[in-house]
């Protein structure tokens, strides 16, 4: 463990560029912790985001074990490397955290963030061992550009689990992991967080009108053209952004 001295000397390094590229990330990744459990997706001790460090992609950021996703700031963030040494950061890592977003990281160099957490309707789809069907415009966001991981082998604490959650996400944005729950990535913060919420809320709807009825796809055309659409980063992005009023505190708060 670095001492606090020398871990801010660490945190500063780099050129300016990264330092401004740090700060942001950073923050978004606070945000989007304070979204998450404004959404009531905190589950104990369970979940991460995770984003790369600018300044070394072999290294990210990630949440300390043990603190509820609403009480994150930026201060509590860990920075951790392959190996699972928190370099930065006085708390805990999650081991689960580290085996299954080290090995996305190092399947997906243009992945820079990735989501997971056990939200109710994500884990009840992932039960079903079944993928998202494109019965809803949100859903279709994923249509095609999402996979199942069905060999749940308990929690995640070896690195080899993680790899294969890694090769069955493939190059999709999201996989839904069976008998555990979702997992997206992104090129940013936004993106990976953005998915997620719209992941777990194309979940619930799925359920719903399952228990209802028997639902009604939207043709391969019409699907595709909407992925298209509304599947990018740019419209994650701005979901993202228009988030940011569900979160009560601050900014100075977010930020201490």
């Amino acid at each position: 463990m670095l001492s606090e001295t020398a871990a801010h000397r660490r945190e500063v390094s780099g050129d300016g560029a990264d330092a401004e590229e740090r700060a942001r990330r950073k923050k978004d990744l606070a945000l989007a912790f304070r979204i998450f459990g404004r959404f009531g997706f905190s589950e104990g001790v369970a979940g991460h985001i995770t984003v790369r460090d600018p300044g070394d992609p072999d290294k990210f950021w990630v949440n300390p074990y043990g603190l509820n996703f609403s009480d994150i700031r930026v201060s509590d963030l860990l920075l951790v490397d392959h190996t699972g040494e928190v370099l930065i950061g006085d708390r805990q890592v999650n081991r689960a955290a580290f085996c299954i977003h080290s090995q996305v990281h190092r399947a997906r160099p243009n992945v820079t963030a990735a989501a997971h957490a056990h939200s109710t309707n994500g884990k009840a789809f992932a039960a079903l061992g079944i993928e998202l069907d494109p019965i809803t415009q949100d859903s279709c966001a994923f249509y095609k550009d999402h996979s199942l991981y069905a060999d749940y082998g308990g929690v995640v604490t070896d690195l080899e689990e993680g790899r294969r959650i890694a090769e069955a996400l493939g190059e999709n944005k999201a996989v839904i992991l069976q008998n555990h729950g979702l997992l997206t990535v992104g090129a940013s913060v936004a993106e990976a967080a953005w998915w997620f919420i719209s992941m777990e809320r194309s979940c619930e709807v799925q359920l719903k009108a399952m228990s209802a009825g028997k639902p009604v796809d939207i043709n391969d055309e019409v699907a595709s053209d909407v992925a298209a659409y509304i599947g990018g980063a740019r419209s994650a992005i701005a979901s993202f952004a228009s988030l940011r009023s569900v979160v009560s505190a601050s900014d100075d708060e977010i930020n201490s």
